[in-house]
């Protein structure tokens, strides 16, 4: 389920104009853009929002980020697909979007939007309290075996990339995904409360949200869900390493809604890949520990539909749709 990072398909100018000529200051036409970060602050998108907000100052000015939490950003996505035809309005989006709109049988999904840009990547940590008996991933694996149902697991939004991650856990050690006993958060923060009261085994999160906590000391990491690793926390192995044939990556991206112009969704693009160049969302790249993933265009939208059709078979063989 990896995701390839792949350049960025659009050319524009620094002033965010396309190749039709609209610039992104004819398209808001005065009004200031609008961010929604459709899950509780502190979380990835949050994360990703206010740095966006950030990189987007010197280019379109003062914008504002707006989070509406719940239900793995399906809650947002319902709210945003009222602005159909804003172009101030952005989503910020991704994996955990598609799956939860599989997971919950929300009424909407991101056909329901303009996919513009995929920004990032993202892995996941598998991590446990300071205390945890659990030393490794080959303690976590006997531990699941032994008793499947007795190793709860702290994550996100139920059909989110965590419980994902989970349900594939189960079957690497040979069983019944729907016997997991995942919990489900609406955020990052709400996920480590849960995991740090006693009251889940592990919590998976994505590694930029729990790197502080795993510096801290606070949690330990057994294990992160790439093929290699990484240069954020180099001293966690990876699940493979661990003898589990399993790797997940997230990625995030932003939408605008349905039923704007083709000239102010290639405007919008042009700002937003424009906003990738910067300097300040290449620190924030470099800080947060995201990969780049930037793409743009016709192939982020055929990349967004074949996710939409991926994760649903996922979710059908890991028994969670």
């Amino acid at each position: 389920m990896a995701v390839v990072a792949t350049g960025a398909v659009v050319a524009t100018t620094p002033t965010g104009e396309s190749h039709a000529g609209s610039t992104v200051q004819d398209v808001l036409g005065g009004e200031q853009l609008r961010i929604m970060a459709p899950a509780a602050p502190g979380g990835g998108w949050d994360q990703t929002s206010r740095e966006m907000q950030g990189a987007l100052r010197e280019l379109v000015g003062r914008t504002e980020v707006y989070n509406v939490a719940g239900a793995g950003g399906t809650i947002g996505l319902s709210q945003f697909v009222r602005f159909d035809g804003d172009p101030t309005q952005l989503l910020t989006t991704g994996l955990i979007m598609v799956g939860a709109v599989k997971a919950n049988g929300s009424g909407h999904s991101l056909a329901d939007t303009t996919p513009l840009v995929r920004l990032t990547t993202d892995y996941q940590a598998i991590v446990v309290p300071a205390d945890s008996p659990l030393r490794d991933t080959a303690d976590l694996v006997a531990a699941m075996r032994e008793d499947l149902p007795s190793v709860s697991i702290a994550g996100g939004s139920a059909g989110g990339v965590e419980q994902i991650l989970a349900g594939m856990l189960a079957k690497a050690v040979g069983g019944d995904p729907a016997q997991v006993s995942y919990v489900a958060h609406s955020g990052g923060g709400e996920a480590l409360t849960t995991l740090l009261s006693g009251r889940a085994t592990i919590g998976i999160s994505g590694v930029s949200e729990i790197e502080p906590q795993i510096e801290a000391g606070t949690v330990r990491a057994l294990a992160v869900s790439s093929p290699e690793r990484l240069p954020a926390v180099p001293d966690v192995p990876t699940l493979r390493e661990g003898g589990l044939d399993v790797e997940l990556q997230n990625w995030r991206g932003v939408a605008a809604p349905k039923g704007i112009s083709a000239e102010e969704e290639r405007a919008l693009e042009g700002l937003l890949l424009d906003m990738t160049r910067t300097r300040e969302w290449r620190d924030a790249l470099e800080r947060r520990g995201w990969g780049d993933a930037t793409l743009a265009g016709p192939e982020f939208e055929d990349f967004v539909r074949s996710e939409q059709e991926r994760v649903s078979r996922v979710l059908d063989e890991i028994g969670l749709g």
